[in-house]
């Protein structure tokens, strides 16, 4: 009762049989991926606005963007002394109107801009030292610091602020501050001290 197996062995023969068909698929598996690789790369660069359509891209485009920023012209001696007496005759420029008015009338302070610019001014470089009594500066607003400073006279503590004394620099430690504003910042902290 046993069975015997068939056993069918097949033989199995390849599609290339011939040395010319071996060198033949082998020249091919190497070409048509090349081929189909350089088919698809040129697919991928290939765009609707190559260069031959495209108008940036034309010589006179290109040659326009290369130029020079500018040209030197060479006149002849005709065109000079025309150019000359052209600019000989246009009027002269107008003068400005800030110059004019300031000219014509002399400057003149009220006293409400000038207790702004002393504020400002102590804002922006005295109040760092007077609103803390740094070093023995007067600390602003104290009445009894300032009244023997204000008893010297004003002319006394113009001198103090715009030349310095002990720690406190020359003008503060602003040497840009204008001799008025100085002053003015003075007026404002003796002011601010009464």
């Amino acid at each position: 009762m046993s069975e015997e197996k068939e056993i069918h062995v097949e033989d199995h023969s390849s599609p290339i049989r011939t040395p010319k068909q071996l060198i033949i698929v082998v020249v091919l598996a190497f070409a048509v991926p090349v081929v189909v690789i350089s088919l698809i790369a040129h697919l991928a660069t290939l765009s609707v606005d190559s260069a031959a359509t495209n108008p940036g891209m034309s010589e006179e485009a290109i040659a326009k963007r290369l130029k020079p920023v500018g040209d030197v012209v060479m006149m002849s001696e005709e065109e000079r002394k025309a150019r000359a007496a052209a600019a000989k005759a246009a009027p002269p420029p107008a003068p400005k109107p800030e110059a004019v008015t300031q000219a014509a009338a002399p400057a003149q302070k009220s006293a409400a801009s000038d207790a702004g610019k002393g504020k400002s001014v102590y804002d922006s470089t005295c109040a760092a030292c007077h609103t803390a009594g740094v070093a023995g500066a007067p600390k602003t607003g104290d009445k009894g610091a300032w009244a023997t400073r204000i008893k010297a006279g004003m002319e006394a503590l113009y001198t103090t602020a715009l030349k310095g004394k002990g720690a406190m620099p020359p003008k503060g430690g602003n040497p840009g501050l204008a001799d008025g504003d100085v002053k003015a910042a003075v007026d404002y902290m003796v002011g601010q001290s009464k």
